[in-house]
Formats: structure tokens, C-alpha cells, sequence
């Protein structure tokens, strides 16, 4: 069984930081594409950014310079360093990865979740 973890949201002031961590866990043979989605209320889930293993990155348009996703496939585990955070940034962040497990079974988890809040 695969497992993907989030960690490292919070509560930040406008312009402040936050790096949240996903790791992954289980029986698993590959890491595909990891990303990262959010979903504020009201919304529908929407892509920040995503990393492939050969590290190229994409970034929706809106979060682009200021966020930076980053593996490390020796951890199992995928970052995203926010900075200049802004209110309209509030949502729940989850991650995601492509992971072909020891049976060679391909499947697309997702994290639990976690909150980011920017507010004063």
C-alpha cells in the first residue's frame, strides 16, 4: 500500500512563507510526476505546480516566481517553498504522485491535505 503525507502548512501574514513536505510511503517501486493542487472554498481544485524525475518543473501561471517545487528521490518526497504569500492564497493543499508499486501497478495518489491560511 502507498501512502502520500502532507505537512507544513499553517497560518502566515501576507508575505511571509511556508515549505510544505510530501512524502510518500510503501511499497513502492517509482515515482512518476509529484505535484501540487489546492482547493480553496467554493472552488474546484486548481494545479500549482508540478516535478518530474528528471526534476523539470511546471507552474500554473499565477504561481510562478514565487512558489518553487523541489524533490528529493532519496526521501521519497516532494517540497514547495511559497513565498510572498498572499490572502487569495488560502486553500487546502494537497499533493499527488504517479507511483508504479512493487507489483508494477500504476496508480495516482493523493495526499490527505493541509491547510494554508494567509491572513493578519
Amino acid at each position: 500500500q502507498v501512502q502520500l503525507v502532507e505537512s507544513g502548512g499553517g497560518l502566515v501574514q501576507p508575505g511571509g512563507s511556508l515549505r510544505l513536505s510530501c512524502a510518500a510511503s510503501g511499497n513502492i517501486s517509482r515515482i512518476f510526476v509529484m505535484g501540487w493542487y489546492r482547493q480553496a472554498p467554493d472552488k474546484q481544485r486548481e494545479l500549482v505546480a508540478t516535478i518530474n524525475s528528471d526534476d523539470r518543473t511546471n507552474y500554473a501561471d499565477s504561481m510562478r516566481g514565487r512558489f518553487t517545487i523541489s524533490r528529493d528521490n532519496t526521501k521519497n518526497t516532494a517540497y514547495l517553498q511559497m513565498n510572498s504569500l498572499k490572502p487569495e492564497d488560502t486553500a487546502v493543499y494537497y499533493c499527488n504522485a504517479g507511483i508504479s508499486d512493487l507489483r508494477h501497478q500504476f496508480n495516482q495518489y493523493w495526499g490527505q491535505g493541509t491547510q494554508v491560511t494567509v491572513s493578519s
